[in-house]
Order: C-alpha cells, then sequence, then structure tokens
C-alpha cells in the first residue's frame, strides 16, 4: 500500500522560502510521477508541480518553486522561494500509476494528509 506524508510547511514572511518533503512508502518514487497540489481556504485544489519523466510548474509558481526528488531517500521536495501571501494553502502530494507528469488531480491514485503553508504580508 501506497502511504505519502508531508512535512515542512509553516508560517513565513513574504518573500521568505520553506521546503516541503513529501515520503513515500510502499513503491519506489522514482517509477512514477509525483505532484504538489495546493488549496486555499474556500478554492478549488490547484495543481503547483509534478516531477515524473520530467518536470512541469503552474504559470504562478515557475521562477520561484522547484521540484526535486531523492530516489535514495524515496522523497520528493518542493523548494519555495520568493513566497507570497497568495501561496498560502494546505498543500498536498500525491503520486499517480504513471511516470506521465500529468497536472490534473483526478489523475491521481495516491494522496498525502497536507502541510499548511501560511505566508504572511
Amino acid at each position: 500500500q501506497v502511504q505519502l506524508v508531508e512535512s515542512g510547511g509553516g508560517l513565513v514572511q513574504a518573500g521568505g522560502s520553506l521546503r516541503l518533503s513529501c515520503s513515500a512508502s510502499g513503491r519506489s518514487l522514482r517509477n512514477y510521477a509525483t505532484g504538489w497540489f495546493r488549496q486555499a481556504p474556500g478554492k478549488e485544489r490547484d495543481f503547483v508541480a509534478v516531477i515524473g519523466w520530467s518536470t512541469g510548474y503552474a504559470d504562478s509558481v515557475k521562477g520561484r518553486f522547484t521540484i526535486s526528488r531523492d530516489n535514495t531517500k524515496n522523497t520528493v521536495y518542493l523548494q519555495m522561494n520568493m513566497l507570497k501571501p497568495e501561496d498560502t494553502a494546505v498543500y498536498y502530494c500525491a503520486q499517480r500509476d504513471s511516470a506521465w507528469p500529468g497536472g490534473n488531480e483526478y489523475e491521481y491514485d495516491y494522496w498525502g494528509q497536507g502541510t499548511q503553508v501560511t505566508v504572511s504580508s
């Protein structure tokens, strides 16, 4: 059974940085696409970034966020720099049964519990 656990969220001032981690158990991350999504209060869950056989980013985070993977630790990271108040959300990692780096949440089969990121102005 695949389990994903996010960590690294917290409170940061605008312009600051955080690194989120998504640790997986049950299978190797290297063979499957892992994505980050976020959901702000009262809003739908949105795609942030994905890593599979390639990487992809939402336009709103390009140039500020970087997704990476450490196969030895079976962990995917999301480095978030130049954070803005509008980045405030619960961040979820998710994995799909394919290496194709899709951005649609309905393509993903396994989800973590989420980690809160709050950016103060």
